[in-house]
């Protein structure tokens, strides 16, 4: 019987890099920014609203608690 062999992925250094936490950073309150500019369309009921206001809340919150976070140290500060 022939051993089996084990073959693991090999990866270059900058594929495993984090991306650009900024410009997450930004982008995500651009996107609440925009969404919440959907407000003044022509939405009919109140659902539409609804769900833009909670996803850019949303974002916000995420933002705060990733902020949160990096600052006591629970999360690696990659860059």
């Amino acid at each position: 019987m022939a051993a089996e062999e084990h073959h693991e992925e090999v990866y270059a250094p900058d594929q495993l890099k984090p991306g650009n936490r900024k410009r997450a950073r930004k982008g995500a309150i651009i996107s609440a920014a925009i969404m919440l500019l959907f407000l003044w369309g022509n939405q009919q009921g109140n659902t539409e609203k609804v769900w833009l206001v909670g996803i850019a809340i949303g974002l916000v919150a995420i933002l705060i608690g990733d902020a949160v976070l990096r600052r006591s140290g629970l999360r690696p500060n990659d860059q």
